[in-house]
Parts: C-alpha cells; structure tokens; sequence
C-alpha cells in the first residue's frame, strides 16, 4: 500500500458523508422555499415544534450549532415572527427563545416535508434507522470531545 493511499478521495469517509449530506439539504431547499426557510432555519423550527421554548444555548446544544452561526438564524426567525427572544428571568446572561403562534401556523404546512424528503432518498426503513444510529455514534462521540 502506497503512504498516499490514505489520501485518495475514494478512501475518505468524510467526503461521501460532506457530499450525501449536501445533496440532501439540496432536496430539502423547493419545500423550504415555500416556507421562506433556510435548512438550519428549518431544524431550530422542529426543535421549536417539538418544545415550545429552550434557552439559545440549549438549542445550539441540540442542534451542534455555536452562537456564531445560530444568532444570524434566531435572529432571521424572530425578523419574520416565527421565534420571539428575550433575556431569561432568571440570567440576563441567557436568551430564551419561545415560538410564537405565527412560528406554529408553520408546523402545518411544514409536516409533509419530511414524508416527500422520505420519497426522495433510495433507503428502505430498517437501512434508515441503521444510518441514523451511526451518524448519531458518530455525533455523539465528536460532541463528547468537544466538552
């Protein structure tokens, strides 16, 4: 084996996973189009549809996003009422972020999305649920060096 194998596209696994994960994102963009979202817009509005109101941090945790790229999106949400922000009550040092009604209007025309998302991906269930757990290993594990 040549000391440069290791440095052939074709043995990477961060690159079918960069790439894979970019050409599903770009599945997602005609649906989120209509709903005038982005897709990291998209994912902080599931964490809203799910749990009405979190702290910034808490949603940065959730979703592996640092304040530097989830600011810009709270922000956007908020412009179009979607979100609402405010210092925390009990830490001005913290921002709580709620939904507001208009934020869960949205969550009706969203709800299709993931079942047309579904449609368009070649997975049969049980290969879907085996890929979520691996990327969620290896999530996990990247998340737990980082703390």
């Amino acid at each position: 084996m040549d000391k440069y194998d290791a440095l052939k596209l074709e043995n990477q696994l961060c690159f079918p996973l960069y790439a894979c994960a970019r050409e599903v994102v770009k599945k997602y963009r005609p649906y989120l189009d209509e709903l005038d979202l982005t897709y990291t817009q998209y994912i902080a509005m599931m964490v809203f549809w799910e749990k009405e109101k979190c702290s910034a941090k808490e949603l940065g945790e959730r979703l592996f996003l640092d304040s530097g790229t989830l600011t810009p999106v709270l922000k956007s949400l908020e412009k179009k009422g979607f979100v609402k922000r405010e210092r925390s009550s009990l830490d001005e040092r913290l921002l709580d972020v709620s939904i507001t009604e208009k934020g869960m209007e949205l969550r009706e025309r969203a709800a299709e999305i993931p079942d047309k998302i579904a449609s368009c991906i070649n997975l049969d269930g049980e290969e879907a649920v085996k890929l979520y757990k691996i990327l969620y290993k290896i999530l996990m594990q990247e998340s737990a060096k980082d703390k």
